[in-house]
């Protein structure tokens, strides 16, 4: 729509030249056949214009362009040697120096205005000899180029703003692609990993606790005839075990972090305070911005485990009626508060025990700040503030 609009624009300014042109040109003449076959010319250097094809910047297009404005310069040259009214008509070469302009590169450009220029100085020269023709070629050429390049140079702009736009489309059909793609990508490594927890539960634990069943097995058949070798089977198999534990112990402190692997913070507390809500019962209002933060792996860790310790001694000592979360992510800190409305800090009180040393000395490593104090209007508010850093 923006092409067709400004072609036609460029049009009716070029009708409108057209026009003033054939009014001065027909004043001049005096003759009445000589008029009428000005006229004719004229309605034909208008129909030519009106054939143009479209400017799409194929060689097609361009040729037949070329085609026509050829066909233009012979009217014109027709009009000036039949009705020696050479000035009003060597204006449509105005004309046509901003067609040749709007479908030719700038070096093909440049030879059909100098085209012109050798036209318009041999028909001044036929009238006014060659001083007149050598004066009339340099005024006539800076106006040729002056419309143009002025016309070259806006549709290059055009072409590039087009460009750009195709450009800006294929980049954000791209980074669709690429978004999609990371997510499949996380998607796959969750599931690669739990794959991996899989093969290891069956390979560690499953073998120990078959291998401790079977030696079992042989213990009970062998307690009767050769309880010694029993006994010894027996502390085999309960060796087995204890190893299993380890192992299970392994595995389970892998699987308590899923949530501060595998997901952005604001969505990992998200999760965190649904599934404290659905298990408790007390209503965790959440206050998270939009987007993810940066962060650390060990950062996020300590947030979470923060709020996991605050919800919980909400849970279990404050009597409170609702919970708030609240994360604030700057460019400097990242701040995250579990305030209640229940009963407030008291002399004694176990929040102020192991888990909250955990948590300070948690913090501590990462240069952060721990803060528990009592909430305007009951309750209480627990801080964490950790300075941005990296890895």
């Amino acid at each position: 729509m923006q092409r067709f609009s400004r072609l036609d624009r460029l049009s009716i300014v070029a009708y409108l030249a057209l026009a003033g042109v054939t009014a001065a040109g027909l004043w001049e003449i005096d003759r009445i056949l000589l008029r009428w076959l000005a006229l004719g010319l004229l309605a034909s250097f208008g129909f030519l214009h009106s054939r143009l094809p479209q400017q799409d910047g194929s060689s097609k297009s361009q040729h037949l362009a070329n085609l026509v404005i050829a066909l233009q310069t012979g009217l014109v040259i027709a009009l000036v040697e039949t009705t020696q009214a050479g000035f009003s008509f060597i204006v449509l070469f105005f004309i046509l120096s901003v067609t040749v302009m709007l479908y030719n590169p700038l070096r093909p450009g440049i030879l059909w205005l100098g085209s012109f220029t050798l036209l318009t100085g041999w028909f001044v020269f036929q009238q006014e000899g060659p001083s007149g023709g050598l004066q009339a070629m340099a005024t006539y050429a800076g106006g040729y180029l002056f419309f143009g390049i002025l016309t070259n140079a806006l549709t290059q702009a055009r072409l590039t703003q087009r460009q750009n736009a195709l450009l800006l489309g294929e980049l954000q059909a791209k980074n669709r692609q690429l978004e999609a793609y990371a997510a499949r990508v996380e998607t796959l490594t969750v599931v690669e990993e739990r794959n991996r927890l899989a093969r290891e539960v069956h390979d560690t634990i499953g073998h120990r606790l078959t291998t401790a069943s079977v030696q079992l097995e042989g213990a009970q058949r062998l307690v009767p005839s050769e309880p010694e070798r029993a006994v010894s089977m027996i502390g085999a198999s309960r060796q087995q075990v204890r190893e299993a534990l380890q192992d299970l112990r392994h595995i389970v402190g892998r699987l308590r972090d899923p949530v501060e692997i595998e997901l952005l913070l604001p969505q990992a507390l998200h999760r965190l305070a649904t599934g404290f809500q659905e298990a408790t019962g007390l209503p965790v209002h959440l206050e998270l911005p939009a987007g993810g933060c940066e962060v650390t792996s060990s950062q996020q860790l300590a947030l979470y485990r923060t709020a996991q310790e605050g919800l919980t001694n909400i849970q279990r000592h404050a009597a409170a009626h609702q919970a708030w979360l609240r994360l604030e992510c700057s460019p400097s800190r990242i701040c995250l508060q579990v305030i209640d409305d229940g009963c407030g800090l008291t002399v004694g009180d176990p929040s102020r025990g192991f888990g909250l040393r955990g948590l300070r000395e948690r913090a501590a490593r990462l240069e952060g700040t721990i803060t528990l104090v009592d909430r305007p209007g009951g309750g209480t508010i627990l801080s964490i503030q950790i300075p941005i850093q990296e890895d």
